[in-house]
């Protein structure tokens, strides 16, 4: 069930996102049943009650005895743990599974996304989905032609409620992959947002964002895929990346 309706608003990083209050604002409109409820059970490509994902976000946690020193750990482990690799079943709903990421131990942006938002529910925590178009410039000339061009549509991000407000999380691009690339990793403190940047530390561009699409308690799996076949059909013909390298290893030196 999405938080509120998506809408074609182009935004530049000043403007990209809405600010707290008008978060707040949307979240008073049903009251706080609304967090209790759809930001804390299970979904589709949420599995929160899976076992497996109990034991790791209970693990990744560690000795943190607060929400937020929490949320920085799972943060932390979601983002190394499970590598960025954009070469899957697109096609497929277990593409975007939470569940199936922590199992192959790698995935792109939704499920990524999904684990983080999984493993704070599992500890109690309010989490939902949060997705952007991004105009990439961090990808490889296989998944540049498969998606025709550089704008990606759906990008993932997590949104976690973190004393009192909604905070941003990005856990896409692994310490790994930052490192291949030379881009500073992302941070998260649990307090700031933490969404990619326009330009990285060499003053190169390196993400943005475009599309505004809005706030989701699970996964949109049946528009996110719509939107594909309409604008990147090939990203879904699963020969795309027949033969592919890992995606660190193909990966397309900035200039």
């Amino acid at each position: 069930m999405q938080n509120r309706a998506a809408g074609d608003i182009s935004f530049t990083m000043k403007s990209a996102f809405r600010t707290y209050r008008d978060h707040q604002q949307d979240s008073n409109l049903a009251g706080d049943a609304v967090i209790a409820d759809q930001y804390l059970n299970p979904g589709r490509g949420i599995e929160s009650d899976a076992p497996e994902i109990v034991a790791f976000a209970r693990q990744a946690a560690g000795p943190a005895t607060d929400d937020i020193g929490r949320a920085v750990s799972l943060y932390e482990a979601v983002r190394d743990r499970i590598a960025y690799d954009p070469y899957d079943r697109l096609g497929h709903a277990e593409s975007c599974s939470a569940k199936r990421a922590l199992a192959r131990g790698r995935g792109f942006c939704i499920p990524k996304a999904a684990l983080l938002v999984a493993c704070a529910r599992a500890l109690g925590i309010p989490g939902r989905l949060g997705f952007a178009d991004v105009r990439n410039h961090l990808a490889s000339r296989r998944l540049l032609e498969a998606n025709d061009g550089d704008v990606f549509r759906w990008h993932a991000y997590a949104e976690l409620h973190l004393d009192g407000k909604w905070v941003k999380a990005t856990p896409a691009f692994d310490l790994a992959l930052c490192e291949r690339a030379e881009i500073q990793p992302l941070r998260f403190d649990g307090r700031d947002d933490s969404v990619f940047h326009p330009y990285d530390q060499r003053n190169r561009k390196h993400m943005e964002y475009v599309l505004d699409r809005g706030q989701y308690a699970d996964v949109p799996f049946d528009a996110i895929v719509a939107t594909w076949r309409t604008h990147s059909p090939r990203m879904l013909d699963e020969s795309y990346y027949a033969g592919a390298k890992a995606f660190i290893d193909e990966l397309q030196p900035q200039a």
